[in-house]
C-alpha cells in the first residue's frame, strides 16, 4: 500500500494544503509571544512584615518564627528561607514546580491570618505578600532625577502614583522604590535641653501626638440645614509643631522649638539612591513567577510616557535598566542562526544535487515545516525562545533528510527511464518505510525528555515538543508534498549532469574500503568496542556543570562593609565605588541605593553592560575588573554577579553559586560557620566567598540594675520606650495627605547618634525615685536619668537572622575562577569541609545551581538510557525483529564519542545542554544505519542475494543520500556555532556537540555498521539452526 498515491495523483488539492499550513504558520509566528527561555520559574511568595525598633533577635523570636510554624503546613512547600533584621522580617516560600502560584498565594493569607494572635499587638500592619523571587534580576529600574526637587518629594512621587500604577501592569509582581523615603515633619531633640528643663522623652511624644489628630466629628443640623463638622485638629507643616505646649511649670512654658529642632524633611536620613552618579530614586520592577519578561516590560514602557507626564516639569522619569533588551538580541541572533541554517542545507541539497528542481523541493519542504511547527507551538502555549528556536534550527539539518531521501530515490527511478509519475509513485513507496523509521525512532528518543519531571524537564519540553513536531511534520510533507513536487518539477536529465558533487571516483574508492572493512570483521569489532570504553573514559575525565551561566550584560552587585559602618561612612565608600565602576570602557550605566530603614550597610548595585558589539570582554572579565578597581578602598567590598535569565530557586546571595549551612541553634552556627567559610576562602577554585549572615556588628548592651529599677518603680518598658525615642526614628503621629500620609518623625538630633554619652542625658518617668531624680510637674510623676539605673558595654550582635526551613542557617555565595568547572569546585568544597569533621548537628549541603546539579546526575544517565530503551523498542516494532535494532544502535558510540572529545578541544563542560546535544546524536546518526539496513533487507529478500552482498550494494546505493544527510545535519549545527551574540553560551555546546559527533560518527559507522549487520546476521542465523527454524 502506496500512501502517498492519493496526494501524488492529486496535485491541486495537495499543494493547497501546503499553501494553507505556510499561511496558518505566517499568522502563528507573528503571534507566538518572545521569551528567554521557557516558563520555568519555581512558585515564590515573598512574605513581609515590619516590626518598628524591633532588633534582628526580637524579629525573628516574635514574628518570623510564628509565621514560619504557619507556613509549614501549606501543601507543595519545598523550601522556606527567612531573614529577620532589625524591624523588619522577609520569609520566602518556594513550592513545586506543579503547584499554580495563584493557590499557594490564597494558602499563604489563610495561614497568615491563623497566625495573626500569635503576633505582637504592636505590629500595626498585618504582613504582607507578593508572589515573586526576590533573588531574580529585576526586568526594569526606572530613575528618577532632578535638579531642584528634594529626593523626599521625588519619592512621595514614587511611591504615591508610579508604584501603584506599575503595579496595576499585568506580569509585576512587585516594586521597589529605593534611595530616598517619604517626607516628614522631623522632631530633632537636644538631650541636653531635655536634662535642663527634666523633661522624658514620652511627655515630648505625647504631646506632639495629641496635638495633630484627625478623627470623625460628625455633623450637626440647624435651621434646617445639615453641616459637616471639622476642626483644625490636623497639623501640617513644622511651623505648626514648633509653638506645641509641652509643660507648664510655675508660670515657665516650656514649648517644642526650646528643645527641639522641627524641619521638613524625609522619614528615613539614612537612605541614598544613585542612577549614572547622580542622586537619584529607583523604581525597582520584579515580575511575578511565569509572567512573560518581554510583554511585562512592554506593558510598563506603554504606561511610562503616562506616568511622565504626571510629574513635575522638573522631575525626570528614565530607565536606567532593561532586562529585555539582551533577551531581545539573544532571540534575534537565533532567529538568524535558523534562517543561516535554511540557507546551508539548501546549499548542501544543490551541491550534490546539482539541478535546481531538485533542490527547490527540500527547501521548499524545510521553511513548509518549520510553519506547521510554529502553527503547534502557538496552539501549545509555547513561545519563541533561546531553546525552541534552537531546537528549529537543528531540526533544518535533519527535516530536509526526508526529503532528500525521497527525492534522491525519485531521481534514481527517472534515471532508469521511468515517467515523472511512475517515479514519483515507485520511489515513494520504496523509500516510505525508511523514512518512516527515521522519523518515529528519532521522534521516541525525545520521549523521555519530555516525560522528565523538574526543572530539567520542564526546562527542555518545549525544546523536545517543538523538535518531535518539526520532524513528524516534514515526514508528512516529504511522503505527501514532496512526490508530488517531483512529479510536476523532475525530469530525466543525463547522467553526467546529475552524478552530484562527489563524483563516482569517491564512491569507487568507498567501495574498495568498504570491501577491505568486510574482509577484516575482527578489526573493525575491535573499534567498535573501544569506541564503547572511549565513551566511558571521556565522561570521566570530563568537566562538568549543570547549566550554562550567561552574558546577559547585567551584574547585580552589593557593596559589603563593616557591619557596624556608619551611614555618611557607607555613603561616601558607595559614591566612590560608583564612581570607579563608570571608570570601565565596558560599563554603560549603573544604578544602585544603600541604606534603608535600621540597615545603614545595606546596598544594592544594578551595572548595564556595553553590547557585546561593542565592548571587548566578557561579563565575568568586567566582573574581575570591577573587583580589582575597587579593591583598594578600604573597608568594603564590592560582590558581584551576572543576572541570569534562569534562576535555580528563590535564595538570595551576593555570588553564583550558593552552599548552606544549618544548625539546630545559632551558638553552634556562628561557631563553625566563620571555620567553613575561611576553609573555602582558601580555595584555589573560588572567589568572591562571602557569608550572607554575619554577626560582626557592633551592639551597645545596656545592663540594668533590676533592683535599682524597682526601688525607683522604673519599669523595663519605659526604658525601652525612652531608648526608642531617641534613636529609631520613631514614627509618632500620622499627617493625612490627600494622596499618601505622612508622618511626624522624633529622634535626637543627629549630632548626638555618634556620642555614646547622649544615653547619659536620658530621662525616664518613674513612681519612686532616690536624690537623683528631678521631678516633672506635667506628669507629677518623677524622672531618674538613665545613667542611675544601668552601664553600658560594648559586644558584637547580628545584623541579621536567617533560618532554612525553621532552623537556623547561615549562606555561603562563592563564583568560580576563569576555568574551573563546577564539578571540580564541588569536589574541592566537599574535601575542605570535610577536613573540619563537622559535628552532626551542622549540616552543610549545596544550594541553587549546586542542589539542581546534585539532584539531577541520576536522571542524566536514566534520560540516556530511556532514549536507548524507546529507540531499540521503536525500531524492534517497525522492524519486528530483535536484532536489526541493535546494528543501528551499534553506531551511538562512535557520536558520543565525537561529540564529548569536540566538547573537552574546545573547553566546554559536561552541562545540560551539552548532554541534550548527546541525547540528539541518538536520534539523528542511527539514520545512517537505518537507510543500509532497510535497503540491505529488501535487496536480500527480493534479489535473493547474500547477506554480505546485500549490505554492500546497500551501502553503496545510499550512499549519496548518507552523505548529504550527514551534511545537511551538519551544517544546520553551524550556525549555533559561529554565532556570538547573546545567548551563545546555549548554542554553542550544542552545537559543538552535534557537529563532534556527526563527524566522527560519519567517518567510522560507514564501514563498522557493515561489519556489525553480517556478525549479528551469522548470529542470528547460528541461534535459529540451533532451534531448528530456518535462517
Amino acid at each position: 500500500m502506496n500512501l502517498s498515491a492519493p496526494f501524488i495523483r492529486r496535485p491541486v488539492g495537495t499543494m493547497l494544503l501546503a499553501i494553507g499550513l505556510a499561511l496558518f504558520g505566517i499568522v502563528a509566528f507573528r503571534l507566538l509571544p518572545v521569551a528567554a527561555l521557557p516558563s520555568v520559574d519555581f512558585p515564590v511568595v515573598m512574605v513581609s512584615a515590619t516590626l518598628s525598633g524591633a532588633n534582628p533577635d526580637t524579629v525573628a523570636k516574635t514574628v518570623t518564627a510564628p509565621l514560619e510554624r504557619a507556613f509549614g503546613s501549606i501543601a507543595g512547600l519545598t523550601q522556606m528561607t527567612s531573614q529577620s533584621s532589625s524591624g523588619s522580617s522577609q520569609i520566602v516560600l518556594q513550592f513545586d514546580l506543579n503547584r499554580d502560584i495563584d493557590g499557594a498565594a490564597r494558602d499563604v493569607q489563610a495561614a497568615i491570618n491563623a497566625a495573626r494572635s500569635n503576633l505582637p499587638t504592636t505590629l500595626t500592619q498585618t504582613p504582607t505578600y507578593r508572589k515573586m523571587n526576590p533573588a531574580a534580576a529585576p526586568v526594569m529600574i526606572v530613575g528618577l532625577t532632578s535638579d531642584t526637587v528634594g529626593v523626599g518629594q521625588m519619592y512621595d512621587y514614587a511611591s504615591s502614583v508610579l508604584q501603584q500604577k506599575l503595579l496595576q501592569v499585568q506580569g509585576v509582581g512587585d516594586v521597589t522604590v529605593g534611595g530616598g523615603a517619604l517626607p516628614a515633619v522631623r522632631v530633632e531633640l537636644n538631650p541636653d535641653q531635655l536634662s535642663h528643663y527634666g523633661i522624658a522623652l514620652d511627655s515630648v511624644r505625647t504631646a506632639l501626638a495629641n496635638a495633630s489628630v484627625d478623627l470623625p466629628k460628625g455633623a450637626v443640623s440647624m435651621n434646617g440645614e445639615h453641616y459637616v463638622l471639622g476642626a483644625n485638629d490636623q497639623l501640617m507643616e513644622p511651623a505648626d509643631y514648633k509653638p506645641l505646649v509641652i509643660r507648664t511649670h510655675d508660670g515657665t512654658v516650656v514649648h517644642v522649638t526650646d528643645v527641639a529642632q522641627v524641619v521638613k524633611s524625609t522619614e528615613d536620613l539614612r537612605n541614598y539612591g544613585l542612577a549614572n552618579g547622580k542622586p537619584a530614586v529607583l523604581l525597582i520592577v520584579s515580575k511575578q513567577p511565569n509572567a512573560n519578561v518581554i510583554k511585562t516590560v512592554d506593558a510598563i514602557r506603554a504606561t511610562l510616557p503616562q506616568l511622565a507626564a504626571s510629574l513635575p516639569s522638573t522631575v525626570k522619569l528614565n530607565v536606567v535598566l532593561d532586562g529585555t533588551q539582551t533577551i531581545r538580541s539573544s532571540v534575534f541572533d537565533v532567529k538568524v542562526s535558523l534562517l543561516a541554517a535554511v540557507l546551508l542545507v539548501t546549499a548542501v541539497s544543490y551541491a550534490f544535487f546539482r539541478d535546481w528542481r531538485s533542490t527547490l523541493i527540500p527547501a521548499i519542504t524545510v521553511p513548509l515545516a518549520l510553519a506547521g511547527t510554529f502553527t503547534a507551538m502557538y496552539f501549545l502555549g509555547y513561545s519563541l525562545n533561546n531553546l525552541s528556536l534552537m531546537a528549529l534550527t537543528i531540526s533544518t539539518g535533519f527535516v530536509v533528510d526526508d526529503a532528500i531521501v525521497v527525492v534522491e530515490n525519485i531521481m534514481r527511478h527517472l534515471d532508469q527511464g521511468k515517467s515523472p509519475l511512475a517515479a514519483a509513485l515507485d520511489g515513494t513507496r520504496e523509500v516510505g518505510f525508511t523514512v518512516l523509521t527515521i522519523s518515529v525512532s528519532l521522534v521516541v528518543v525525545f520521549l523521555p525528555l519530555i516525560m522528565m519531571s523538574g526543572l530539567v524537564g520542564r526546562l527542555f519540553r518545549e525544546f523536545s515538543v517543538s523538535l518531535a513536531i518539526a520532524i513528524l511534520i516534514s515526514m508528512v510533507i516529504s511522503l505527501t508534498l514532496a512526490p508530488t513536487l517531483g512529479r510536476l518539477l523532475l525530469r530525466h536529465v543525463p547522467h553526467k549532469q546529475s552524478e552530484g558533487a562527489l563524483g563516482p571516483r569517491v564512491e569507487r574508492a568507498y567501495g574498495r574500503s568498504l570491501r577491505w572493512a568486510l574482509r577484516h570483521p575482527k578489526t573493525m569489532l575491535v573499534v567498535t568496542v573501544f569506541l564503547l570504553f572511549a565513551n566511558v573514559g571521556m565522561v570521566a575525565v570530563m568537566p562538568k556543570g549543570f547549566f550554562p551561566i550567561e552574558d546577559t550584560g547585567r551584574l547585580m552587585g552589593n557593596v559589603q562593609a563593616s557591619q557596624s559602618i556608619s551611614f555618611q561612612a557607607m555613603k561616601q565608600k558607595f559614591d566612590e565605588i560608583n564612581k570607579r565602576i563608570l571608570q570601565n570602557p565596558d560599563v554603560q550605566s549603573v544604578s544602585g541605593y544603600v541604606g534603608g530603614r535600621n540597615a545603614v550597610s545595606n546596598s544594592m548595585m544594578f551595572i548595564t553592560l556595553k553590547p557585546l558589539s561593542e565592548r571587548k570582554h566578557n561579563a565575568n572579565q568586567v566582573i574581575a575588573d570591577l573587583s580589582h578597581r575597587t579593591a583598594d578602598i578600604p573597608g568594603v567590598r564590592l560582590l558581584m554577579q551576572s543576572a541570569q535569565d534562569l534562576m535555580f530557586g528563590a535564595r538570595q546571595s551576593s555570588a553564583q553559586f550558593q552552599y548552606s549551612v544549618t544548625a539546630e541553634n545559632q551558638d553552634e552556627l556562628d561557631t563553625w560557620v566563620p571555620r567553613i567559610e575561611a576553609k573555602l576562602r582558601a580555595l584555589p577554585q573560588l572567589r568572591d566567598v562571602n557569608a550572607d549572615v554575619q554577626s560582626a556588628s557592633l551592639s551597645m548592651m545596656l545592663q540594668v540594675n533590676r533592683d535599682a529599677a524597682a526601688r525607683m518603680g522604673v519599669p523595663f518598658e519605659a526604658i525601652d520606650d525612652a531608648l526608642n525615642d531617641a534613636f529609631s526614628q520613631r514614627q509618632i503621629a500620622t499627617v493625612y495627605g490627600p494622596a499618601n500620609q505622612y508622618h511626624v518623625v522624633m529622634e535626637v538630633a543627629p549630632q548626638y547618634w555618634q556620642d555614646p554619652k547622649t544615653l547619659d542625658t536620658l530621662y525616664v518617668p518613674a513612681t519612686n525615685a532616690t536624690s537623683t531624680s528631678s521631678t516633672s510637674s506635667s506628669t507629677n510623676a518623677t524622672l531618674v536619668p538613665l545613667s542611675a539605673l544601668a552601664t553600658r558595654t560594648l559586644s558584637h550582635a547580628p545584623v541579621t537572622i536567617a533560618h532554612d526551613n525553621q532552623f537556623p542557617a547561615v549562606t555561603l555565595s562563592y563564583n568560580l575562577r576563569e576555568g574551573v568547572s563546577m564539578s571540580d569546585a564541588n569536589a574541592a568544597i566537599k574535601a575542605a569541609v570535610a577536613s573540619l569533621n563537622l559535628p552532626n548537628t551542622i549540616l552543610p549541603a549545596f544550594a541553587g545551581q549546586g542542589a539542581m546539579m546534585q539532584q539531577s546526575g541520576g536522571s542524566e544517565v536514566l534520560l540516556i538510557i530511556g532514549a536507548l530503551i524507546a529507540v531499540y523498542i521503536a525500531l524492534g516494532i517497525l522492524y519486528e525483529n530483535l536484532i536489526h535494532p541493535l546494528t543501528i544502535l551499534s553506531t551511538l558510540p562512535s557520536a558520543g564519542l565525537g561529540a564529548l572529545i569536540a566538547l573537552y578541544v574546545c573547553g566546554y563542560e559536561l552541562t545540560i545542554i551539552a548532554l541534550i546535544g548527546i541525547v540528539l546524536l541518538i536520534g539523528i546518526v542511527k539514520k545512517n544505519a537505518i537507510m543500509m539496513v532497510d535497503f540491505a533487507v529488501t535487496y536480500e529478500r527480493e534479489q535473493g542475494a547474500s547477506a554480505e552482498e546485500s549490505i554492500y550494494q546497500a551501502c553503496l546505493t545510499r550512499f549519496r543520500p548518507i552523505m548529504m544527510t550527514t551534511l545537511a545535519a551538519l551544517f544546520g549545527a553551524v550556525p549555533l556555532i559561529v554565532s556570538s551574540g547573546y545567548g551563545h553560551e546555549f548554542r554553542h555546546p550544542l552545537g559543538v556537540a552535534i557537529l563532534g559527533g556527526l563527524m566522527v560518527s560519519q567517518l567510522l559507522t560507514l564501514f563498522t555498521t557493515p561489519v556489525i549487520y553480517l556478525w549479528l546476521d551469522r548470529f542470528n542465523g547460528r541461534r535459529a539452526s540451533r532451534n531448528g527454524n530456518p535462517s
